[in-house]
């Protein structure tokens, strides 16, 4: 199936003849985003001399991020070289004379032999790898100790790992894990809209327990050069070349924490007994509830649970309206594992802290999830999180659902 972006009624006709029959035309960005949605087997998206360039290099810049595989081609009546630089910037695959018929039906051919062989690339090997991401909303939960310990832990049962980095500013995975990375998130830069395996792999490092990092900018002012599509790309590929992703956070939503909820199996929400702590995770759930984010997506941790500090973990149940999975109790033995560079959960397996990480791995995040498959109705759950993407990609243009 092909879609068309134009106004042009006129010349819906013209343009399907030339590529063969099959096109469906639609006036309206919003209006190809839902035809988007709805057409998982579309392969190519002409979009008509009419539409604005800017608006068709946005719309291209979103099928690239959310279907990599489709090709997207762009008519002109014009075609210069800053033309062509600014389509090809956006992930158009070519830029074509609108009334050269046989150049847009070469162009097509072309778009869809390509389409044709990224999809078969894509079927040899099924995108099973689960996305863990941990989060809180409040710094100095434990974040980070909690997402190298799974990591770590994953690791050592024989599973293929990457920890990802999402404090771009200010993360601490690279340290925690005493790690000297020679590359970091930000030279993902140069292969955004081309990432592959190889290209992953070329800026991970390795850590002794076999799980890869891939760490943090060395400077605080990268993270504002690394847009969200980049993340969500990173994570696709890292999806097809692991088993488990997971990936630490700032406490914050940011462009990047978002893409990570957005691509995630699971998420780990993490809170002490403290009242800025609960308050935060009470607003957290509300937040992931206006996004669309599963319910049984979500597995809370209360860690220092045995903390004396006049409040009990049936306090915390009553604020959040949620159910702990897991609780981890205090132990001064977790930062100086930290300070040694060593997970506790392969330091000292028999510790309780260990066992609760366990815990945590075995039963929530190493089980799948009936949901995983299929749902009922409604496509995968890749299209699922797809459409939330795209319902908020539209509302954040004023456009509706």
């Amino acid at each position: 199936m092909t879609l068309l972006w134009t106004s042009d009624a006129s010349t819906a006709e013209r343009y399907n003849v030339a590529v063969g029959g099959g096109i469906e035309r639609w006036e309206t960005q919003a209006a190809m985003v839902r035809a988007l949605d709805d057409s998982p087997s579309a392969s190519l998206v002409i979009i008509g001399p009419d539409v604005d360039m800017d608006g068709a290099c946005e719309f291209s810049e979103h099928c690239r991020v959310e279907r990599p595989e489709l090709g997207v081609l762009l008519l002109r009546r014009r075609v210069d070289v800053a033309v062509l630089s600014q389509a090809l910037r956006a992930g158009v695959r070519e830029v074509v004379d609108a009334d050269d018929l046989t150049a847009l039906a070469d162009a097509a051919r072309r778009s869809r032999e390509l389409t044709d062989k990224v999809r078969g690339h894509g079927n040899e090997s099924t995108q099973n790898g689960r996305i863990v991401t941990v989060f809180s909303a409040k710094g100095g939960v434990g974040k980070t100790t909690f997402a190298t310990n799974l990591g770590a832990y994953l690791a050592s049962t024989g599973s293929k790992v990457l920890v990802v980095d999402l404090d771009l500013a200010f993360g601490d995975v690279g340290i925690s894990l005493q790690l000297l990375p020679q590359n970091s998130i930000i030279d993902m830069l140069g292969m955004a809209g081309h990432l592959d395996a190889q290209g992953l792999r070329s800026v991970v490092t390795q850590h002794g327990s076999g799980l890869d990092a891939a760490c943090a900018p060395a400077e605080p002012s990268d993270a504002d050069r690394i847009p969200g599509h980049v993340v969500s790309e990173m994570l696709k590929v890292a999806r097809r070349t692991y088993d488990f992703v997971v990936v630490d956070t700032p406490p914050a939503f940011t462009e990047h924490v978002l893409a990570a909820f957005d691509n995630s199996d699971a998420l780990v929400l993490i809170a002490t007994l403290d009242i800025p702590a609960i308050k935060n995770l009470r607003l957290t759930l509300d937040t992931l509830d206006l996004l669309g984010s599963p319910k049984e997506d979500r597995i809370v941790v209360l860690n220092r649970s045995d903390a004396k500090v006049g409040l009990r973990a049936e306090d915390v149940v009553a604020a959040i309206r949620q159910d702990i999975a897991v609780m981890v109790p205090n132990s001064l033995a977790v930062p100086a594992s930290v300070n040694r560079g060593v997970p506790i959960v392969l330091d000292e397996p028999k510790h309780p802290v260990s066992v609760a990480l366990r815990e945590l791995a075995e039963k929530h995040l190493r089980v799948a999830r009936t949901a995983d498959a299929p749902d009922s109705g409604t496509g995968t759950g890749e299209d699922s999180a797809t459409r939330r993407r795209s319902d908020r990609w539209l509302l954040s243009r004023g456009g509706k659902r």
